[in-house]
């Protein structure tokens, strides 16, 4: 019985990740508003009701497909070890790497389709902040409690703290490209950036 049961889960996955694929081919080549549930269909070779057994409508698929995304990111971006307690090294690494991953043009164009879906979909709008920005908070949160723990920091709230390093990295650099207003930042431009915001943060929370 167990094994019928994980090799029907299996299936189930696997068809999941064969619609999503096919999904993800669509978005890029048509963008999200021209591509249509047929065309996804097509693309991930499933009939249109096998599609919509898995998902209801294209919204779902492309949260679905963002939300892994911004998950596989924040595992790698986000990883961050509690014993590290060179605060300066790991928040250099930190918002240079996230800064050139959300200032992508296609991470850009994903995240006005995402608040344009959001207006009529505030659910999905809601599971989007859960998987990506309050997940990469979580987790530089905990990083700095363990820090303040250690007697290396003091930070009275480490949930606004985290928040605030996050967005002094993209400062200047990230709402002028959502608004049209700039291409991608140079790396010397993010390097800078960064830098001025590891300086900031640890002049404000570096224990004395």
């Amino acid at each position: 019985m167990s094994t019928k049961i994980d090799t029907e889960t299996a299936n189930d996955s696997s068809k999941r990740r064969q619609i999503m694929d096919g999904a993800r081919a669509a978005f890029l080549d048509q963008g999200f508003h021209a591509t249509s549930m047929g065309e996804i269909a097509r693309r991930s070779g499933v009939s249109k009701g096998t599609l919509y057994v898995y998902f209801e409508n294209k919204e779902e698929l492309f949260i679905a497909i963002f939300d892994e995304e911004r998950r596989a990111q924040a595992e790698q971006v986000f990883e961050l070890d509690p014993n590290d307690h060179d605060v300066e090294t790991a928040l250099l690494r930190l918002g240079k790497a996230f800064t050139k991953y959300i200032c992508r043009p296609e991470q850009i164009s994903s995240l006005r389709t995402i608040i344009s879906i959001s207006v009529s979909m505030p659910a999905l709008g809601r599971r989007f902040y859960a998987a990506g920005p309050a997940t990469g908070i979580a987790r530089l949160k905990a990083y700095l409690e363990s820090q303040v723990a250690a007697n290396i920091l003091t930070i009275e709230d480490c949930e606004i703290a985290a928040a605030q390093f996050i967005d002094t990295c993209l400062s200047t650099l990230f709402k002028p490209m959502m608004f049209y207003d700039a291409p991608p930042p140079s790396e010397a431009m993010i390097d800078h950036v960064t830098g001025v915001a590891v300086r900031a943060f640890l002049a404000a929370y570096t224990k004395r």
